[in-house]
């Protein structure tokens, strides 16, 4: 554990370093490895989960904005130098690492930027068949919950219409250097078999985040901006609010806005 001082957590990056080498393991150990042959690691820190990752019969690449760990990384991870990519993954172009090919995204995400790295995924759906990490618990939670549930939201809506999610383990703060103030969650999703919906997957997007942004309301509502006729606002749906609604039901009703005519 000498190392680990070596590189200093910053808060701006929210970094926390992992030291629990068992919980490392685990992590690594969630994937299924089904389907591509390359992971990439966000946010390697000092690569505590990615030296399990590099046992593994795949490829790993990490992806690390802090220049401090890259060259940690860089020194002590030989066989990964040509893999360490010093970018910003939510503005950084991943095809030009992975051109078409299917990759895995895996990490133990910065908490301020969670919920960004789910969206830039849903984004690649195409090319990310499986993504593994850790979150803030309640991020985590969230992801993973079902209609009726206060924290199900557009995040819970997006995701799980194009994977299934499961929520896998909790994480205390000891377990970090410095500790969060929060517990941690693992999840897993993997991709739907079929992933592409039976409806305008922009207006799918669309629909999802306007009815949440006032989750308060009934769709009749919130979903006012989209001029609706009389005919299609007195379907029983729309007496309903956004968090009653399951995700099936999202797609449904994106079709039937799609198919309004007034």
């Amino acid at each position: 554990m000498s190392n680990q001082d070596q590189v200093r957590a910053k808060k701006h990056l929210g970094q926390h370093f992992l030291r629990d080498e068992n919980i490392a393991k685990k992590i690594a150990d969630t994937l299924t490895l089904q389907g591509y042959k390359d992971v990439l690691e966000i946010g390697p820190g000092m690569g505590v989960l990615t030296k399990y990752l590099l046992k593994k019969d795949i490829k790993t690449h990490v992806i690390e904005i802090d220049t401090e760990s890259v060259e940690y990384l860089k020194s002590n991870y030989l066989n990964l130098s040509d893999r360490i990519y010093e970018k910003d993954f939510l503005k950084y172009d991943l095809t030009e690492i992975f051109k078409e090919q299917p990759f895995a995204i895996i990490g133990n995400f910065p908490y301020n930027i969670s919920s960004q790295i789910v969206f830039k995924t849903l984004e690649m759906r195409h090319q990310i068949p499986e993504f593994s990490g850790m979150f803030q618990k309640e991020v985590a939670q969230r992801i993973c919950s079902k209609e009726g549930s206060k924290i199900y939201g557009i995040l819970s809506v997006l995701t799980q219409a194009f994977y299934d999610a499961e929520y896998l383990f909790t994480v205390p703060p000891s377990v970090f250097n410095p500790p969060p103030k929060v517990d941690s969650g693992v999840l897993l999703l993997k991709r739907k078999e079929n992933f592409s919906l039976p409806c305008d997957e922009a207006l799918f997007f669309k629909v999802v985040k306007t009815g949440f942004q006032q989750r308060r309301k009934t769709l009749r509502n919130s979903l006012k901006t989209f001029n609706l006729s009389d005919n299609l606002k007195a379907n029983t749906i729309f007496g309903q609010r956004p968090e009653q609604i399951s995700v099936s039901q999202f797609i449904e009703l994106t079709s039937l806005i799609e198919n309004d005519s007034h």
